[in-house]
């Protein structure tokens, strides 16, 4: 089955481009026949830029490509699906995705404003409030503790545990680095700094 440009009236489709791996929505743009085809030869996402009026490779000046992994048509055959790893931002503004910024994508993000929440909140049997009203000691410590447990689990063979003790690390110093005033994205920005060395 190909798509079937002739749908609409100005030969484009729309494109919904997909991170691969986290599954994001990263953009959508639009795609003639030529622009297809132009993307499936070279595994690159090549759009046609309406404002330019000519055919646009994703990336051409800021080398920021989406590389094509997997494409899907629609069963009406006229929107197409790209399954893409991009090289860098996909958004012109440096974010991730054009629909959101950085530090509200994903799952974390959201656990991470999840934990935020809790924090602030009334419940008096929230374990993530409790632990964070201790103060940072006791948040450092447990921090530790987890930690401890994951180097404990990893010489071990069993994996689902050690999956465990990873998750309890993980969402441990998300609560870590909310009492400290500091989140995710702080983290992200940094390891984008190093990436680039």
């Amino acid at each position: 089955m190909n798509p079937n440009f002739e749908k609409s009236a100005d030969g484009l489709l729309p494109a919904v481009i997909q991170d691969s791996n986290t599954k994001q929505v990263l953009m959508l743009g639009y795609m003639n026949e030529q622009a297809y085809k132009k993307t499936l030869a070279e595994n690159r996402i090549t759009f046609y830029s309406r404002s330019k009026g000519r055919l646009w490779t994703k990336g051409e000046s800021s080398e920021n490509y989406l590389a094509l992994k997997e494409h899907y048509l629609d069963c009406d055959q006229d929107a197409l699906l790209f399954l893409c790893e991009p090289a860098g931002p996909t958004c012109h503004k440096g974010t991730q995705s054009c629909f959101a910024n950085d530090s509200a994508q994903g799952f974390l993000g959201q656990l991470e404003a999840t934990i935020a929440q809790k924090i602030v909140s009334d419940e008096a049997d929230s374990y993530t409030r409790s632990l964070a009203q201790r103060g940072i000691n006791k948040v450092a410590q447990k921090v530790g503790e987890e930690a401890v447990e994951l180097v404990i689990e990893a010489k071990d063979d069993n994996a689902e545990l050690f999956k465990n003790e990873a998750a309890d690390l993980l969402y441990h110093l998300l609560i870590l680095l909310n009492v400290k005033g500091h989140s995710m994205a702080d983290i992200e920005d940094i390891l984008k700094q190093r990436s680039k060395k």
